[in-house]
């Protein structure tokens, strides 16, 4: 059986649109399969919807979150939730093209444990979004040494790849990056991002550089060590600048005023700033794993999902 994992917030005028294609995509393919959608805190009814339709159509089912706890708890749930022997995730906006899903499906049949979905293209967007997502996705490729451009959370993953990814015990998840660090045997599936069929994008440009920061810090220790190569650079400098005020100083040409002095008390103090405001960061996350609280709290679910909790409420 086919699982498929759709996180929604605020998604109401989706649920039906996406229920309809992928449900017609996935029958064409003469496929057993469920459609997970994660309410992950909305308040546009979206839930409600999800559950209205699981009352008629028993492939569809769903769980909401007791608030919102962002896509990655959502997608970890829907993991969690899922029973197929082949778990596909995929947006509930259908900008993720129902198209792809017979080609990951037959890879996934023919040996692949991951098929990733990768991007052609991004589709239309504004100038300053698609240079958000490209600072973005290029500070993240290279703190995690994985190109990020054009991978997306489209994947599907064979149930020994879902199982893996459930027993990681971190509570601060970066899905498309740990699907990489699992290994298993992968294949990859090119797609041109589609329009939306309602709503507008939930993700601007603070969500993204929060985003950037917290899955960095989640998953690299680069920024780290680039406190010490600060540190390496600064001594260094420190040295030259040191032997040449010594050597102005006996040659009686030293400079006079403070305004050297100032300019590097200004640059020392922001470098010493920013290396404590990232060590900071990474303590934070520390304080945040050893409290140990569930990455997720879900408030309800369908009737037929009530039996895969397991009694964990994570």
């Amino acid at each position: 059986m086919i699982s498929v994992v759709l996180p929604a917030y605020n998604e109401s005028d989706n649920i039906e649109p996406a229920v309809s294609e992928i449900s017609k995509a996935l029958t064409d393919c003469s496929e057993d399969y469920e459609l997970v959608f994660i309410s992950d805190g909305s308040t546009d009814g979206t839930y409600e919807k999800i559950k209205k339709i699981s009352e008629t159509d028993q492939h569809v089912k769903g769980a909401e979150f007791s608030r919102n706890f962002g896509k990655e708890a959502a997608i970890f749930a829907g993991l969690s939730l899922s029973s197929g022997d082949a778990v596909i995730v995929m947006d509930c906006d259908l900008q993720h093209p129902v198209s792809a899903l017979p080609e990951m499906i037959d890879k996934w049949r023919k040996g692949a444990e991951i098929v990733e979905g990768i991007k052609n293209s991004r589709g239309r967007e504004s100038i300053f979004h698609k240079m958000s997502a490209g600072i973005f996705y290029g500070i993240m490729s290279r703190l995690i040494k994985i190109d990020m451009g054009s991978s997306s959370d489209f994947k599907l993953l064979d149930r020994k790849a879902v199982d893996a990814l459930l027993e990681l015990p971190e509570s601060n998840t970066f899905f498309r990056a740990l699907s990489f660090w699992i290994g298993f045997r992968s294949e990859k599936v090119y797609y041109d991002v589609e329009e939306r069929r309602s709503g507008s994008s939930k993700w601007s440009t603070r969500g993204l550089i929060n985003y950037a920061i917290s899955n960095a810090t989640s998953f690299s220790t680069l920024p780290l060590k680039l406190i010490t190569t600060m540190g390496w650079i600064f001594i260094v400098f420190s040295v030259v600048l040191g032997i040449q005020t010594l050597i102005r100083f006996f040659m009686g040409t030293a400079a006079d005023g403070f305004t050297t002095v100032i300019l590097l008390l200004l640059i020392i103090g922001g470098l010493l700033m920013l290396s404590m405001g990232i060590a900071g960061h990474y303590i934070a996350r520390i304080y945040e794993e050893v409290k140990g609280r569930p990455r997720f709290i879900i408030r309800d679910t369908t009737d037929d999902l009530v039996g895969n909790l397991k009694g964990q409420w994570k």
